[in-house]
């Protein structure tokens, strides 16, 4: 199984009363459920891309802490993730570690990114059902006023229309974009098919796009 999950910041205890505002009384409690909730749905057999920003913390602090969670880890490389450049940092831990990654999961491509692409490659590519190719998942921007900007973006994209080459029919760019932000999975690693459906029930129940 492969799961996904951005902007887990370990060892940011700033971000329990600013910005996400997670409300854990110390930042050891938030930690210890960031990594309860990881490790009671990872096993050692899964794989975990994460989408940048795993940790504020010092080397040796991220050595001890990636070495407690389960599974194969893949990190794309966000701007918090400072320890990589340490001569101290275990990098074997991780079965690779990239600024930019293209996979293939259930028969979907998948781009990978620590900051959105709105204008990413197979973007326009579909089944002969409508259905996606291609999803490009990100981090970053967490639920900030970014975000709420990215979301208008994706929906102009959306609505705007277009003629594919060959066909006479007009129809409407697709944008299949997913922030795996921790917090909205309660720090809980997703596959691709989890995070489309509760992206999709964010949608659903939000003033996307407003």
């Amino acid at each position: 199984m492969i799961y996904y999950i951005a902007d887990c910041h370990f060892f940011h205890g700033a971000l329990n009363d600013r910005m996400d505002k997670r409300g854990f009384e110390s930042v050891e409690a938030m930690n210890d459920y960031m990594l309860t909730k990881w490790n009671n749905k990872v096993t050692n057999a899964d794989t975990v891309v994460i989408l940048g920003d795993l940790s504020l913390g010092k080397v040796d602090e991220t050595n001890e802490l990636i070495h407690k969670l389960k599974g194969k880890l893949c990190l794309i490389t966000g701007n918090h993730d400072k320890y990589i450049k340490s001569a101290d940092f275990d990098a074997s831990r991780f079965e690779w570690i990239e600024d930019y990654k293209e996979i293939t999961d259930s028969q979907k491509k998948v781009i990978c990114s620590h900051y959105p692409i709105p204008f990413y490659d197979g973007q326009y590519r579909l089944r002969h059902n409508g259905d996606p190719k291609t999803y490009m998942l990100y981090g970053h921007v967490h639920e900030t006023r970014d975000e709420v900007l990215m979301k208008k973006i994706i929906e102009m994209i959306k609505t705007t229309p277009y003629n594919p080459i060959g066909s006479t029919h007009e129809s409407f760019i697709p944008c299949n974009m997913i922030n795996c932000f921790c917090k909205r999975s309660d720090y809980t690693p997703l596959t691709l098919t989890e995070w489309i459906k509760l992206n999709k029930a964010i949608e659903e129940n939000s003033d996307y796009g407003k």
